[in-house]
């Protein structure tokens, strides 16, 4: 069975075989463009937008084939917490709901909006890799690739959306996905698995996303005591209280805030000091 859901590549052959889910069957009915080379006269538009690609890299699916990648992705997801693609596939597929919040959040925030619509992303070539390690000792920029240098990870390796059904909401998740490192940088957590249990918790509180409550709550199976301890007294304490204290994380354009300082940029958005931790 592990071996068998193993792959991603395998959870996409589901989506485009025919013989399993049928991928020319939208909302219960054959498409027509496919098999007729038109559209149908009586297709509407929620049955076009289902159809067909909305935005590059996008897999239109059926409510059956997302069924599919949700069990598949959730089992791949807790026998491997490090495989990021099963955990991205799950979190596109459970998290409608959260996403529609999280834009709304952002809509009304003259940040989240201007976001929005500028539409800025994290990738390496977007940044001045060499321009933020010239920056001063204690700066965001200069901490925030401290950290990648430091746990060596790229901001290249975040999976691009594929199955959400909404151009924007796409984004929404894209952003989300890209700022997890400046959230680990800000929550001063490393990325073993006691600090992403931890950053778990506060993103969990902050986006309400079900992929970051399973996480949150099931990360913490694969620790030690000791660990288990340190997470249980201290680190999900200061996470819960964290997240809930702090302004949404996705309404502040941190591509313009490499020269604030970390601890003036975690003071503006309401996350508390990390605690010390010896472990």
């Amino acid at each position: 069975m592990v071996f068998w859901l193993r792959s991603p590549k395998f959870l996409l052959w589901t989506i485009n075989s025919r013989k399993v889910v049928g991928s020319c069957w939208v909302a219960g009915r054959r498409c027509q463009r496919c098999h007729t080379g038109q559209a149908s006269a009586t297709e509407t538009p929620v049955g076009e937008e289902a159809s067909y690609p909305l935005y590059p890299g996008h897999i239109p699916t059926s409510p059956l084939q997302k069924a599919l990648l949700t069990v598949g992705s959730a089992f791949m997801a807790l026998y491997d917490p490090y495989r990021h693609d099963m955990v991205a596939v799950l979190g596109e597929t459970t998290g409608s709901l959260a996403l529609q919040k999280l834009r709304e959040r952002m809509r009304n925030d003259p940040e989240g909006h201007q976001i929005l619509q500028e539409r800025p992303r994290i990738r390496l070539s977007t940044l001045d890799i060499t321009g933020l390690r010239a920056l001063p000792e204690g700066t965001f920029g200069r901490e925030y690739v401290r950290f990648l240098d430091d746990n060596r990870v790229s901001p290249d390796t975040r999976m691009p959306t594929k199955f959400v059904d909404d151009e924007e909401l796409a984004y929404v998740v894209q952003r989300y996905r890209e700022v997890h490192d400046l959230m680990h940088t800000l929550l001063g957590m490393p990325t073993n698995m006691l600090g992403e249990v931890a950053v778990k918790w506060f993103e969990a509180v902050q986006t309400g996303l079900p992929m970051c409550i399973l996480g949150a709550m099931f990360g913490p199976a694969r620790l030690n005591t000791r660990k288990l301890y340190v997470l249980t007294t201290d680190l999900i304490p200061w996470a819960v209280r964290s997240g809930s204290n702090a302004s949404c994380i996705l309404n502040f354009y941190y591509e313009k805030r490499w020269e604030q300082t970390v601890e003036s940029l975690r003071n503006e958005i309401g996350i508390l000091p990390p605690p010390v931790i010896g472990v």
